[in-house]
């Protein structure tokens, strides 16, 4: 009946695949198909399945006790599948509750809090050729759109398409969100959390059913097919997902049997500043249901990467040094990093981590946690805190574009401006930057420029590319609306560009985590505010980016550089066609030989450009070594005698 290699892994804490115990299961017994119910509810007097089948428990169905070890487990004949359950427990004082199934494949939609009975098998994916070739993109670029699926776009009344406020289903989203992050040149989507959660408000980050996709847009084959869609378009699939804590909601994990199954027996730890309940990660039982979710999704949805929310809160209690590391919380982390990269090692594990814990991203068997990637809050946070400051006191605060640089190595980090940072009276990235409007607008291209020739994988969320002022609402759409001004739609197609650029130079991505894919042109001209880059690839091809981040112009910045040829502007954020005035290097720069006595501070090279800036700008340009520019040796003409 049960696997008890399975069983003994489960409480041994290495359990992959608890969801082939645990849930709702199809199975043929004794000759009679039906649905095979099992769950873990060690604290438990009795249990009980109640469902439709037996009228919500007017016709008892109690569960056996498996082998003593908490498992629960009955046959109950004829159930079909979508038919709705719960289990009922007697918990050790006495009472009566009904939860939901914690290893459930599908939920009744909110406000409904029961679980549903769903075949997982059988859906025919497509895919095989984008799994052979994937990777965990250390060398490829990474340029991640982030998004809920249910205000990116809503259907709207007045359209036909249904009442205000209702989403778009996984089916309809592939014909919507797919062609628009492939035209807008992102490689990957970031799906804000998927496993079912009963409150919008909490935006999936207070989840019910951690093998459950959302029953908000569809059932779960749905979301298989629109997964499989974007690989067939070439766009890799990220899943936001949450292993601190869960809900507090009375059919959820809390107090799952009448005892602490799922959350920790003292108290002092048991509960969250957001009011939800944390995960008690040093029961093996519970590392066993997390380690389980995440192979399940990867195994069953073809997830290319999962973003874990709050790793700070898995390190450390509450997220707090001064509580003490939480040991059980990051023996997890490493039996999941672990497992993942022997049983799927094409898959990104990446932290959302605002600690400086060290050796986040080293593998497990050189004493780290052994994520791929981890999320640079610091650099956020500078980086917005200089944008954000009168460009008057920029020349004192150099610090907050350099400095990311003196740490950038001891990880591999990923460069991010997430949902967290365009909500509760934050203000939008453009609002954040300083001045009125015209200002803001060339500052955020600027502020973009930098983001893709820093080193490091590439993070936006959904409305960064608008340029919009209105912070995200949960419960409403983009406002797709504001590309009917020009200045809104000349920054969306500028943001096209520059993920196109991007995407075409592999100077911006394949050395990412290389000391010698980077550096400094330009870094200690604090008086003016400006900043010089180059980024190479493995084969010495170059990029280079000019940033001015004051109000003052230049007609000819002299900008240090290493290459001698010629220097092609493709991508200038004053272009007019991105609501600029003008101020370009239409032609390309040729370098210029600096004198020895020329030789400052600032021009310590042998060669050197010099560049237009505009006010608040920058500008990308390709490099074509002297070699490659070189005119064609003129044939000789052979005149002919007479």
């Amino acid at each position: 009946m049960f696997d008890n290699f399975l069983i003994h892994t489960f409480h041994d804490g290495n359990c992959l695949q608890a969801y082939k115990i645990f849930g709702a299961h199809f199975e043929t017994y004794e000759g009679k198909k039906g649905v095979r119910f099992t769950t873990y509810a060690p604290n438990a007097k009795s249990a009980q399945v109640i469902g439709e089948f037996n009228d919500w428990g007017k016709t008892p169905c109690y569960m056996e006790k498996y082998n003593n070890g908490g498992i629960y487990t009955v046959f109950v004949e004829g159930v079909k599948e979508f038919d709705m359950y719960k289990f009922k427990f007697e918990t050790p004082q006495g009472d009566m509750i009904e939860k939901a199934d914690p290893y459930a494949y599908f939920s009744e939609l909110r406000p409904g809090t029961a679980s549903k009975v769903y075949n997982m098998e059988g859906y025919r994916w497509h895919d095989s050729k984008w799994l052979k070739n994937r990777t965990k993109n250390y060398d490829r670029p990474l340029n991640i759109y982030e998004a809920s699926l249910g205000s990116w776009k809503m259907k709207h009344e007045s359209e036909g398409e249904g009442d205000e406020g209702e989403y778009y289903s996984y089916e309809e989203l592939i014909d919507q969100i797919i062609p628009y992050v492939k035209k807008m040149g992102y490689t990957h989507l970031e799906v804000m959390p998927l496993t079912e959660f009963p409150f919008d408000g909490s935006w999936g980050y207070q989840a019910t059913g951690f093998y459950s996709a959302t029953s908000r847009y569809g059932q779960p084959k749905q979301l298989m097919k629109f997964i499989d869609a974007c690989h067939n378009e070439g766009i890799g699939v990220i899943m936001d997902f949450v292993p601190a804590h869960f809900v507090k909601d009375a059919h959820g994990l809390h107090m799952y049997d009448g005892g602490f199954v799922y959350d920790y027996n003292d108290y002092n730890r048991r509960y969250s500043p957001w009011d939800s309940v944390y995960f008690d990660l040093g029961k093996n039982e519970v590392r066993s249901f997390l380690l389980s979710s995440v192979e399940f999704f990867a195994t069953y949805y073809h997830i290319d990467g999962f973003r874990f929310d709050a790793v700070s809160n898995l390190i450390y209690y509450e997220g707090n040094k001064n509580l003490g590391e939480n040991i059980g919380a990051m023996e997890w982390m490493k039996r999941l990093n672990g497992h993942m990269s022997g049983y799927h090692p094409t898959v990104m594990m990446i932290a959302e981590d605002s600690t400086d814990y060290p050796g986040v991203t080293k593998p497990v068997g050189e004493h780290g946690l052994g994520f791929d990637y981890k999320w640079d809050l610091g650099w956020m946070n500078d980086t917005l805190k200089y944008f954000q400051e009168d460009p008057v006191y920029r020349q004192y605060d150099s610090r907050f574009i350099t400095f990311s640089m003196a740490y950038f190595y001891s990880e591999r980090f990923l460069l991010e401006f997430s949902h967290d940072e365009v909500v509760h009276g934050k203000a939008t990235i453009i609002n954040k930057m300083w001045g009125l409007h015209g200002d803001k607008l060339a500052q955020v291209k600027a502020l973009y420029v930098y983001m893709m020739l820093h080193p490091g994988k590439k993070l936006n969320f959904m409305g960064n590319e608008l340029a919009e002022y209105k912070e995200w609402d949960e419960s409403k759409s983009l406002g797709w609306d504001i590309l009917k001004y020009p200045d809104h739609d000349a920054f969306h197609r500028f943001t096209q560009k520059l993920n196109e650029i991007y995407l075409k130079y592999s100077a911006l991505y394949q050395m990412d985590y290389d000391l010698k894919g980077f550096e400094w042109l330009v870094v200690d001209d604090h008086d003016q505010c400006v900043f010089a880059i180059e980024r190479k690839d493995k084969d010495g091809n170059a990029i280079i980016a000019v940033m001015n981040f004051v109000g003052n112009s230049h007609d000819g910045y002299k900008v240090p550089v290493n290459i001698e040829g010629s220097y092609k502007e493709i991508l200038n954020t004053d272009q007019d066609v991105y609501s600029g005035k003008g101020m370009i290097n239409p032609r390309a720069l040729r370098s210029k030989k600096l004198k020895l006595k020329e030789k400052t501070r600032l021009l310590n090279k042998d060669h050197y450009i010099e560049v237009k800036l505009a006010p608040f700008s920058a500008c990308i340009f390709e490099v074509k070594p002297k070699k490659e520019t070189a005119t064609k040796t003129r044939k000789k003409v052979v005149k002919k005698t007479k």
